[in-house]
C-alpha cells in the first residue's frame, strides 16, 4: 500500500513538472485563471520565439495569424528576420504579409533579390517584385527595368506589373520618373521582341503611371477595331485611370462597340470624366441588354455621384434580374447621397418583405451616410431579424453595425459583449475598434482570456487599437 501510495505520488509530481497547466485542472478555478493569465502573458515571448527558432511551416502559421488579427506587432521582427534568411517560404510570406499592407521597410532586401537573382530562387525574386510594385518602391524603378530588359519570361510580367505601380504619379501627379516610366513601357510595347502575353500587362502599367505621355498611345489602339478585344480593353481601363481629356473620345466611341465587354469597360471607365456627352451615354448604357453594361453605367454614375441617374438606379435596384447589377446600383445611390437617394434607401433598407441582399446593402449605404441618423432604425431591424430566427440578414445587419462610425454605437456594443454570443461579441469588437470606444475597455478585457483562442487575440488586438494595455 505504501509502495503503491509513492508512486502515486512520484507520478503526479511528475505530472506536474512535465504539464505545468495540470495544477489549475486539479486545484479549483483560481489556477485556471492563473494559468490562462500566465498564458496570455507569455504570447508574445512564444510569438518571438517562433521568428527566431520556428521551421517554415510555423513562421507561416505565425504570420497567418497576424493576418487575421490584423496586427503590425511584430513587423520589426519580421523584417529582421528577411534580412537574414534565404528560406523562400519565409521571404515569400513576409514579403506577402506586408504588401498586401502597404507596408514598407522590405525594399532594401527586396531590390537586392533583384540584384543579385543568380543567388536567390525563382520564388524570392516573383515575391519581391510583386512587393515593390505593391508599396510603390520610387527606388526600385531602374532594377526593375533592369529585370525587364533580360526578357526572362518567367518574370516579365510580374516585373511590368510592379513597375507601372512603382513608377507611377506622386501624390496624384505625373513627375518625370512618371513620364519616363510611360515612354519606357511604349516603348516596350511596340518592341518586337516583347511577347505578346506581355503586351496586356504593359497597356494596365501605362494606366497605373498615371502620365499623359500614354494617353495618345492608348486612345489609337482602343479605337483600333482590328485589335484584339483583351487589348482594347486593358486600354480603356487605362484611359480611365489617367482621367485625362484627351482620351474621353475614344472612350465614348467604344460605348457603341459592337463586342458587349468593349462596351461595358467604355461606361465603366466613363467614371472620371464630366460633361453632357458622358452623362447622356452612362444613362443610355442602362438599357443595354448586356448586364455588365448595365453594372458600368452603376459604376460610373457612382464615381461620378450623378443625380441623374436616381430614376434609373432606383428601377435597376428593384426590377433588375441580375443581382450584382442591383448590388451595384444601391451603392451608386448611396455614393450620391442626396435625400432623394436616401429616401429610396430607406424604403428599401425597412421593406421587410424585400430580399436580404438589398437590405443588407441599403442599410449598409445608410449607415456610411447618416450613421447618427439611422442606427435606431438598424438596432430595430436587428433585432427583428433575430427574433424571426432570419440568422443570413442578422448576420448581414451585423457585419454594418460592426463597420458603422459614430459614437452612439457604444450601447449595442456593450450588449453584445455582455450576453452576445462569439459572432456578436466579436462585431461587438469591431464596432469598439472603429469608434475608439475606449469606455468599453472593462467589458473587452475578460474576453482576453476567453476560451475561444480566436476572440481572445482579436480581444488583445482591440485593446492595442485603442491603446490599452491589457491588465496582466
Amino acid at each position: 500500500m505504501k509502495i503503491h501510495l509513492k508512486r502515486t505520488l512520484l507520478n503526479l509530481v511528475l505530472a506536474v513538472l512535465l504539464f505545468p497547466a495540470l495544477p489549475s485542472a486539479l486545484f479549483g478555478a483560481e489556477g485556471d485563471a492563473k494559468s490562462n493569465s500566465g498564458a496570455a502573458a507569455s504570447e508574445e515571448s512564444i510569438r518571438l520565439a517562433t521568428i527566431h527558432y520556428g521551421t517554415e511551416t510555423e513562421i507561416s502559421s505565425l504570420i497567418q495569424a497576424l493576418r487575421n488579427e490584423g496586427s503590425g506587432s511584430l513587423d520589426e521582427e519580421l523584417i529582421t528576420l528577411v534580412q537574414s534568411t534565404r528560406n523562400r517560404t519565409i521571404i515569400r510570406g513576409v514579403f506577402s504579409f506586408f504588401g498586401e499592407r502597404n507596408k514598407s521597410g522590405l525594399e532594401e532586401r527586396a531590390i537586392r533579390a533583384i540584384e543579385e537573382r543568380d543567388d536567390e530562387t525563382n520564388d524570392t525574386i516573383q515575391a519581391a517584385v510583386d512587393y515593390l510594385g505593391k508599396v510603390k518602391a520610387r527606388d526600385a524603378v531602374d532594377p526593375l527595368k533592369e529585370l525587364i530588359n533580360t526578357r526572362e519570361r518567367r518574370f516579365m510580367n510580374n516585373a511590368i506589373r510592379a513597375l507601372g505601380r512603382a513608377g507611377g504619379r506622386a501624390d496624384g501627379k505625373a513627375d518625370s520618373i512618371a513620364n519616363d516610366t510611360a515612354e519606357y513601357l511604349v516603348d516596350l510595347f511596340s518592341n518586337e521582341e516583347t511577347a505578346d502575353e506581355s503586351r496586356r500587362e504593359i497597356l494596365s502599367a501605362l494606366g497605373e503611371t498615371g502620365s499623359k505621355r500614354g494617353v495618345p498611345f492608348l486612345a489609337e489602339l482602343a479605337e483600333n477595331n482590328e485589335e484584339r478585344s483583351a487589348l482594347r480593353i486593358a486600354a480603356l481601363e487605362s484611359l480611365a485611370r489617367i482621367a485625362d481629356d484627351d482620351g474621353l473620345e475614344a472612350i465614348l466611341a467604344a460605348v457603341g462597340d459592337a463586342d458587349p465587354n468593349i462596351r461595358s469597360t467604355a461606361v465603366t471607365s466613363l467614371g472620371p470624366f464630366k460633361g453632357a456627352a458622358v452623362d447622356k451615354a452612362i444613362l443610355e448604357a442602362f438599357r443595354d441588354s448586356y448586364y455588365r453594361t448595365r453594372i458600368g453605367a452603376a459604376q460610373a454614375s457612382r464615381e461620378r455621384k450623378l443625380e441623374e441617374a436616381i430614376p434609373y438606379l432606383k428601377y435597376r435596384a428593384e426590377k433588375d434580374d441580375v443581382p450584382q447589377v442591383k448590388d451595384e446600383s444601391l451603392r451608386a445611390l448611396g455614393a450620391i447621397g442626396s435625400r432623394e437617394a436616401m429616401s429610396i434607401l430607406d424604403t428599401f433598407f425597412t421593406e421587410r418583405k424585400g430580399s436580404d441582399r438589398v437590405r443588407i446593402i441599403s442599410a449598409e449605404m445608410l449607415m456610411k451616410n447618416d450613421a447618427d441618423k439611422y442606427l435606431d432604425k438598424l438596432v430595430v431591424e436587428l433585432d427583428e431579424a433575430k427574433t424571426k430566427n432570419q440568422t443570413a440578414l442578422y448576420n448581414g445587419f451585423l457585419k454594418v453595425a460592426g463597420e458603422s462610425k459614430t459614437g452612439k454605437l457604444d450601447s449595442l456594443a456593450r450588449r453584445f459583449l455582455e450576453s452576445g454570443g462569439i459572432i456578436e461579441k466579436s462585431y461587438a469588437l469591431d464596432i469598439a475598434a472603429n469608434n475608439n470606444l475606449r469606455n468599453l475597455s472593462r467589458e473587452i478585457t475578460p474576453l482576453t482570456e476567453d476560451k475561444n483562442a480566436s476572440l481572445a487575440r482579436k480581444a488583445k488586438v482591440t485593446l492595442e487599437k485603442l491603446g490599452i494595455k491589457p491588465e496582466s
